[in-house]
């Protein structure tokens, strides 16, 4: 697997760091990361004058006090880190400055905790998620694992659902864990005018979404794959996908981005953006094929 060998880690100084830098230990090996850039972000690195002239021989400059309390972190890690890693403290804006490093390191994935409940951290994991060009794994305090046994891939028949599915067979090659796929089909407006009642319909929708489905693996020569077709209610997309994998007990949830356009208008499609926005429970990865949003994140790394 040659997907991610360098992945970057977003830290904030609070508990769920040490559960970031656990999870990726476990996930390196699973996920071909080769190194890892440990990264956060102030928006002042300087002390206050007064407390620097009290304390002139007891406080070492703030971006070392951080760097240390990371790598005391690091350390703790039992059994130890065992792929080369680098801290990166920097001041800024956080989402620039990420995006920025990202750049400069040639990063293949970028790695957020998402906290137990909404928290100050939401907006820039949000943000970010959209505006990276690359693949976004994001991990929930609430849930540790040391791997992934069942993943989930919601498909649309298209090319990003193709790559979700080789990066998912490359996982389950090493974990030993399943894929199972799932598609969204609903009734279309207007069924009474054919005559047919709804659940007529929606058995012809079902029928329809079936034989999608096996031309999608032949055309992509992609082996037999379980999938749960699942008929859209009044939610949306997103809200019937976290549904159906809260009830699956998924490990992992792939999703396929979607943005209409390389610009920085449109980055992701709305079921991924709404996933990325709701989901504080399920580990999950937004891959994005190369090249997407380049335009955006070239024009940043000019400022």
């Amino acid at each position: 697997m040659n997907y991610f060998k360098k992945a970057m880690v977003g830290l904030d100084l609070s508990p769920i760091d040490e559960i970031l830098i656990n999870q990726i230990k476990a996930f390196a090996p699973i996920l071909g990361i080769e190194k890892v850039y440990f990264v956060h972000v102030s928006k002042n690195l300087i002390l206050p004058e007064e407390i620097s002239e009290a304390y002139p021989d007891l406080i070492a400059p703030v971006d070392e006090t951080i760097e240390s309390q990371i790598e005391h972190e690091i350390e703790n890690v039992k059994p130890s880190l065992d792929i080369p890693y680098e801290i990166i403290v920097k001041e800024g804006n956080p989402q620039e400055t990420m995006l920025r490093w990202s750049k400069i390191k040639d990063i293949d994935l970028l790695v957020m905790g998402r906290k137990k409940s909404k928290s100050a951290s939401d907006s820039l994991v949000n943000n970010l998620s959209q505006k990276y060009p690359h693949p976004v794994l994001l991990l929930p305090e609430s849930r540790t694992q040391e791997t992934f046994q069942k993943l989930l891939l919601p498909i649309d028949f298209s090319r990003h659902s193709k790559v979700s599915i080789l990066l998912a067979r490359e996982i389950v090659a090493k974990t030993g864990g399943k894929i199972h796929c799932c598609h969204l089909y609903e009734v279309p407006r207007g069924y009474t005018k054919t005559g047919k009642s709804f659940e007529e319909f929606s058995d012809i929708m079902l029928e329809n979404a079936r034989k999608d489905f096996s031309k999608f693996l032949s055309e992509n020569k992609l082996p037999e794959l379980p999938c749960e077709f699942i008929l859209k209610d009044k939610k949306d997309e997103a809200d019937n996908i976290m549904k159906y994998a809260q009830t699956s007990e998924t490990d992992l949830l792939i999703i396929g981005s979607r943005g209409r356009t390389k610009s920085a208008a449109v980055l992701l499609g709305s079921v991924a953006e709404k996933l990325v926005n709701t989901n504080h429970e399920i580990p999950m990865l937004v891959m994005k094929e190369q090249g997407e949003n380049m335009s955006f994140f070239e024009a940043l790394f000019k400022l």
